[in-house]
């Protein structure tokens, strides 16, 4: 199984990307966790993902699609995968549709977790980390809708989108989302 997890901050990505990879018994790849690792290693990737995220920067598609390649041919996403965290634009996702055709391992699912705004602010502010004020929340949110509306188009375009309400309880999220993939 290779699917793609999208949604806003506090959506709960991370918690539907490690229920379904124990379902499936495929690897969660997290592309914060994977540039953490990278930049860990000091790798020559790593070095480059470095640069602009200390600059405060988005790390360029370029170099994000570089790192997939890397990741998802490796020996334990032969089978598949869960991926949370990327892509976050059409572009990136025509990018690794591309990769994908190319590794011969095409997407199966993409997987929308649509919440309520307030239910999002919520979830976030209850994280408790330091810099989740109302408003820096408020604001990702909306670079998140203005980013995710040609995201969500491109897969429903590719008929790879499946919309699952994520303001449910945890267990009913994985059930919705086991039940549509069959």
């Amino acid at each position: 199984m290779r699917l793609v997890i999208l949604g806003a901050t506090g959506a709960g990505k991370s918690t539907q990307a490690k229920r379904l990879s124990e379902h499936f018994n495929v690897p969660p790849i997290s592309t914060g966790e994977l540039l953490r690792q990278a930049i860990a290693k000091d790798s020559e990737l790593g070095a480059q993902a470095k640069q602009y995220l200390d600059a405060g920067e988005l790390v360029p598609d370029q170099v994000m699609i570089q790192f997939m390649r890397s990741r998802l041919q490796q020996d334990d996403a032969v089978a598949g995968w869960i991926l949370e965290g990327y892509p976050r634009t059409a572009f990136q996702a025509e990018e690794l549709d591309f990769l994908l055709e190319e590794l011969g391992k095409p997407l199966d699912w993409a997987i929308y977790l649509r919440l309520p705004e307030e239910v999002l602010v919520e979830r976030s502010l209850e994280r408790g980390n330091v810099d989740d004020t109302k408003e820096v929340i408020k604001r990702r949110l909306e670079l998140f809708s203005d980013r995710t509306t040609t995201l969500l188009d491109y897969y429903e375009y590719k008929q790879k989108l499946l919309i699952i309400e994520g303001a449910n309880a945890i267990d009913n999220v994985t059930q919705s989302i086991l039940s549509k993939l069959g």
